[in-house]
C-alpha cells in the first residue's frame, strides 16, 4: 500500500489501486469509479425521461454503444500521444487498470457514436447532447476519484494549504491534488447545468455551456498537472481546451447577440 496525506487537514490515507479480489480476479478502484459514474448518470437520466422530447429508453439503447466506444477511444487517445512508449511496450496497450484513459478521447468517441446513433434513428443530435451534458460532468467528477487510488493525475510540487503529500516507493513529495480540483469543478459544472437545463432557449445551448465551462477550468488545471500528454513542450489538453473554449464561446456569444437583435426588432414592430 502507498500513503497519501493532506498535511494541512491532518489526514492520512493508506491506499491501494486494488479494491478487492473475486475468485482471484482483481477489481480495481479505477474501474469501480468509472462504472459508478456511468450508473449514477443513467439513474439521473431516468428522472429526465421525456425532456427535450428524448425518451430514457433511447438513452439506454444508445449507451450500450457509447460506453464501450468511449472507453476504447479514451484509451486510444492516450496511447496515440504516448506512441513512442507503447511501440516499445505493445503488451501494455490494453492494460488500463492503472489508468491511462484520456477524458477528451472519451468525449470525442462518445459524441461521434451519439451522432451516428441519432442519424440512424432520426433523433435530434443536439437534443440528446443537451439531455446528457449535466450527467457527463457528474460522471467526470466521480471518475476522477479513480485517479486518487491510482495516485495519478496529480500536479507539480507545492506548499499551498491544499497540498497533497504522496509517499510512494519510500519517497515523500507534496503536490497539487489536481484530480481533486477537477472533481470539485466538474461537480460545480454539473450543478450549474442542472439549474439552467429548464431554461434552454435553443438546441445545443446546454452542450455549448458545458464545453465552455469545462474547457475553461481544464486550461488552468492542466497548467498545474505534472503528467500531461505532450507534443514537444505543448500540453495537448491545454491547446484543445483553448480551442473548444473559443469555438463554443463564440457560438454562445453569437446566439446571445442574435437573440438580442430579434428582441429589439420585435419590440420596434410593437411600438
Amino acid at each position: 500500500m502507498d500513503i497519501i496525506t493532506f498535511p494541512s487537514l491532518n489526514l492520512e490515507f493508506k491506499v491501494s489501486n486494488i479494491a478487492f479480489n473475486i475468485f482471484g480476479i482483481k477489481i480495481y478502484w479505477y474501474a469501480i469509479f468509472i462504472v459508478l459514474g456511468f450508473i449514477l448518470a443513467l439513474i439521473l437520466c431516468k428522472k429526465d425521461d421525456g425532456k427535450y422530447r428524448i425518451k430514457f429508453y433511447t438513452i439506454l439503447d444508445m449507451f450500450i454503444f457509447v460506453i464501450p466506444i468511449s472507453i476504447i477511444s479514451a484509451r486510444l487517445y492516450y496511447v496515440i500521444f504516448k506512441l513512442d512508449y507503447y511501440i516499445n511496450n505493445p503488451n501494455l496497450i490494453l492494460n488500463i487498470q492503472n489508468g491511462g484513459l484520456a477524458i477528451y478521447g472519451g468525449i470525442i468517441g462518445g459524441i461521434l457514436t451519439i451522432y451516428i446513433y441519432c442519424k440512424a434513428n432520426k433523433i435530434n443530435f443536439f437534443d440528446v447532447l443537451d439531455y446528457i451534458a449535466p450527467y457527463l460532468a457528474l460522471g467526470q467528477a466521480i471518475g476522477r476519484w479513480g485517479n486518487f487510488f491510482n495516485i495519478e493525475a496529480y500536479g507539480i510540487k507545492t506548499k499551498t494549504i491544499l497540498r497533497m503529500g504522496i509517499i510512494k516507493n519510500g519517497m515523500y513529495t507534496e503536490v497539487h491534488p489536481t484530480f481533486l480540483y477537477e472533481s470539485i469543478c466538474d461537480l460545480i459544472i454539473f450543478i450549474i447545468l442542472i439549474l439552467i437545463k429548464n431554461k434552454r432557449k435553443y438546441k445545443g445551448q446546454i452542450t455549448y455551456i458545458y464545453f465552455v465551462l469545462y474547457s475553461f477550468i481544464r486550461i488552468f488545471i492542466e497548467e498545474l498537472r505534472a503528467d500531461s500528454l505532450m507534443i514537444g513542450n505543448i500540453k495537448i489538453s491545454q491547446i484543445l481546451s483553448l480551442t473548444l473554449l473559443l469555438i463554443f464561446g463564440t457560438i454562445l456569444m453569437y446566439n446571445k447577440v442574435k437573440e438580442k437583435l430579434l428582441n429589439e426588432n420585435r419590440n420596434s414592430r410593437i411600438t
